[in-house]
């Protein structure tokens, strides 16, 4: 498989660990493969930041997803919903193992529901604010 030259990058404030491992929780085929503290893995980095993320990533079903951490002083913007990343599920089991996982303590924007040719979509904001698309054509 070739690497991706386009690769989505998260950033929070001091949320992106748990973010990391609720992804690899709820999300099949999904891992941590990097995740690289400021204070902790860095003595070089400032040591206010304590162990937060300095780098992390996860292979989300053969993607990359980078995460940081920004400091309280220069917090992340909030998500919104004018960026989200679509998942394109196997089969409706996946679907449902995915949207039942993101959906927990988020919120739901739409479906599930069949729209056109597609047979199952729905748009969910989870518990960390970032916007899914789960489909299953």
């Amino acid at each position: 498989m070739s690497k991706a030259r386009i690769v989505p990058f998260l950033s929070f404030t001091g949320q992106a660990e748990a973010a990391m491992r609720f992804y690899a929780q709820v999300l099949p085929e999904t891992s941590i493969t990097t995740l690289v503290r400021y204070g902790i893995d860095n003595p070089h980095m400032p040591a206010e930041q304590g162990d937060r993320i300095m780098y992390g990533a996860i292979n989300c079903m053969g993607q990359e997803i980078m995460f940081l951490d920004m400091s309280d002083e220069y917090p992340a913007p909030p998500f919104n919903w004018a960026h989200s990343l679509y998942i394109d599920c196997q089969n409706e089991a996946e679907f449902d193992e995915i949207f039942q996982g993101l959906s927990e303590e988020g919120s739901i924007m739409m479906g599930p529901e069949s729209v056109g040719d597609i047979r199952k979509c729905a748009w969910v904001v989870d518990k960390f604010g970032v916007t899914w698309q789960p489909v299953w054509a």
